[in-house]
């Protein structure tokens, strides 16, 4: 069924990029933008997960240079049942996440430092499982084509007025046919964005939930998640809209993440049913460890990675005055953000 699904998705993005150079170039332009769409397909197929990582400048790390996080992806990995991803890390304030590659066998999952800086433990593995199941599902090939493509289709809309309009371009609908391609077709580009993310973000919520145990983790990192994504600019997701759906949450500011056009269902929606399958799973009395106290009720430091199960506490590495704790122990540095 996924495989007709994504075979569905890229027919349809394949005839809106032909759809586009109809518009820009008549006949001539359509069958342009056709061979072009397939070489996009074949190329995107095997090299679209490295693209979007390059996007945002995304380096990969490993259990030497990064072992905390490293550490969660592994455990959460081997709990799904799923091979070991490529685990990337991306400067970036903003705290976020998302998962890519053409199936599991060859999965990335990138966080960025704000998130690792920002959220507790138990947040970070709340997310990190939420991107493994997207690549359980085999979400990851379906949603970074469509980003490659989106972007593409923008990208010819762009310039779809200075290529367009002329009288001798056998352009059959004139300017006309130049306005619809400029604002039309990124405009469908971003409906199908729009229908993939947000059928498939409840899906790999509850799946996620299930890999790390507890969905108030899940929930909890979700609403801190996007309250500080309305506050922290991502210049490389700005730079790069199409893959805006790939992230956990909109990593767009200001008026691209209201509800009309947002690639993400509402995080009030998702919070709301993670906690519903908390008092499923009769863990409705369980408070979520970020907030400060474990399961057992005992309570924890706050602050990055402050949630974790605690040791006791002549076992905690003492931190300097006014430095993090996250990232560091009496060992050294924990990874390329401490």
């Amino acid at each position: 069924m996924n495989t007709i699904r994504t075979a569905m998705l890229l027919a349809l993005m394949t005839a809106l990029f032909m759809g586009v150079g109809y518009l820009i170039g008549g006949t001539g332009g359509m069958m342009i933008a056709f061979l072009i769409a397939a070489g996009m397909n074949f190329f995107s197929y095997w090299n679209a997960d490295k693209m979007v990582l390059r996007m945002h400048h995304a380096v990969e790390v490993d259990e030497r240079n990064a072992p905390e996080y490293y550490a969660i992806v592994r455990d959460l990995a081997q709990r799904a049942g799923l091979p070991m991803p490529r685990v990337y890390l991306i400067q970036n304030d903003q705290p976020n996440a998302f998962a890519t590659g053409r199936n599991p066998e060859n999965a990335a999952v990138a966080a960025t430092t704000g998130l690792l800086q920002r959220l507790s433990y138990e947040e970070v593995a709340g997310v990190m499982a939420h991107e493994l199941a997207h690549v359980q599902h085999r979400d990851t090939l379906t949603m970074t084509i469509t980003a490659t493509l989106a972007g593409a289709i923008s990208m010819l809309g762009n310039f779809a007025f200075f290529l367009g309009g002329g009288r001798n371009n056998n352009n059959p609908f004139g300017f006309v046919g130049v306005l619809v391609a400029m604002i039309v077709a990124p405009l469908a580009a971003m409906m199908v964005q729009m229908a993939i993310s947000r059928t498939r973000e409840y899906s790999a919520d509850r799946r996620g939930a299930e890999i790390c145990g507890n969905p108030l983790w899940l929930a909890s990192a979700l609403q801190k998640i996007a309250a500080r994504a309305r506050q922290i600019v991502n210049p490389d997701a700005e730079r790069n809209p199409a893959t805006a759906h790939m992230f956990i949450i909109n990593p767009l500011s200001g008026e691209r993440m209201d509800n009309l056009f947002s690639t993400h269902p509402d995080t009030a929606n998702r919070v709301a049913a993670l906690e519903q399958m908390a008092r499923e799973m009769d863990a409705g009395a369980r408070r979520p460890a970020p907030r400060g106290t474990g399961s057992d009720g005992t309570a924890q430091e706050e602050g990055p990675w402050g949630a974790r199960p605690a040791r006791p506490r002549e076992e905690r590495p003492k931190s300097e005055p006014g430095e993090q704790r996250w990232g560091r122990d009496a060992k050294g540095p924990k990874g390329p953000w401490s």
